[in-house]
């Protein structure tokens, strides 16, 4: 191994100003999609953080809220390559990872890369496609790689997948089994726009029917990216508030010693991988923010999006009305800050 090469005053420079072009870049993203997604300001914070915590998110939200204009503006603001691909009951898991092709000139197969050998996937009404593909999706978001007899094809090294579930309609859907949400970084909840916002989506739709120019956007190197997610790793994260962070999780398994009446109401709680999100959502908020510390706020604005689809209620607490989100905001009320 080499030794580590002493920060010269010219390289400490030189560092300082790619950590400012990497923060100045996000601004200038989170900008642009702000006036492309209009009054989806969740969205749009949780789309950053998961590229920032090189992630997978799921989202539910009723039809029309923006899903598919966020993954395709992302895509096209940071040099990346989107696909849309629409989950049914028919489809196959070589529709989605490929397949391989015989070729008689040669007597051998050649494999056909399929849809997700994009940069950026946007899998719609994810619970309507069988457990096959779902889990041929959810491997290839895990593994990084997508495996074709016996050779195996890495997937780019930007990869981000939002899956979308649809709330309304449930006939002739396939729930997501626990185990298999727990793959996804975050679940995200949207919602209606406020009037405001609804105002300003007709403005926007009848500018571009008339074919307005909207201000040139110069795309974000995918290069940049990487360089912010490891300014992101760096955020500082206090003893106290990581130890705060491990307790938090593990009270969402074993609630009893804050409130034994909660305890009665979960039967899973997040596992290790719950942790390690929460960890790298907080830096990435902070960040965010331009902050190089966490606070105990950072933590409690993620927890909600980075638990609720890993915590699994008993049968009772579920027959009393009871959300996880209701039983996490309690959590978030009794498990003590340092």
């Amino acid at each position: 191994m080499h030794a580590a090469q002493p920060m010269t005053p010219a390289r400490d420079e030189a560092h300082r100003a790619d950590r400012s072009m990497a923060r100045s870049a996000f601004e200038r993203l989170r900008q642009h999609l702000e006036a492309h997604i209009l009054g989806q300001s969740d969205l749009i914070e949780s789309l950053l953080i998961s590229l920032l915590a090189d992630g997978h998110l799921l989202v539910e939200g009723a039809p029309g809220l923006a899903k598919t204009t966020a993954i395709k503006t992302l895509a096209g603001a940071i040099e990346g390559e989107d696909h849309r691909i629409q989950f049914t009951p028919d489809l196959l898991p070589a529709d989605l990872t490929g397949t391989e092709v015989f070729q008689p000139e040669t007597g051998s197969f050649r494999f056909e890369r399929g849809p997700i050998f994009h940069n950026l996937i946007l899998a719609d009404e994810i619970n309507r496609a069988p457990a096959k593909v779902q889990s041929a999706l959810l491997e290839a978001m895990a593994e990084r790689q997508v495996t074709a007899g016996r050779h195996s094809f890495p997937l780019p090294e930007l990869f981000l997948v939002m899956a979308t579930q649809n709330p309304i309609e449930q006939e002739g859907t396939y729930p997501l089994p626990e185990a298999q949400l727990d793959r996804f970084l975050l679940h995200v909840r949207v919602t209606y726009p406020d009037v405001a916002a609804e105002r300003r989506v007709l403005q926007l739709v009848r500018d571009e029917a008339r074919g307005v120019a909207t201000p040139r956007f110069e795309p974000v190197s995918q290069q940049t990216v990487f360089e912010a997610r490891r300014e992101v790793l760096d955020v500082h994260l206090a003893p106290p508030l990581e130890e705060y962070l491990v307790q938090l999780v593990v009270a969402t398994r074993e609630p009893t010693p804050y409130d034994a009446q909660l305890g009665r109401r979960v039967r899973w709680g997040a596992s290790p991988r719950g942790t390690i999100a929460l960890d790298r959502c907080a830096r990435a908020k902070a960040w965010l923010a331009g902050r190089d510390f966490v606070s105990p706020d950072d933590l409690h604005a993620v927890a909600p999006d980075v638990l609720r689809h890993r915590v699994l209620l008993t049968y009772e607490a579920e027959s009393e009305g009871m959300k996880p989100d209701d039983f996490l905001n309690e959590l978030l009320s009794v498990v003590p800050l340092p």
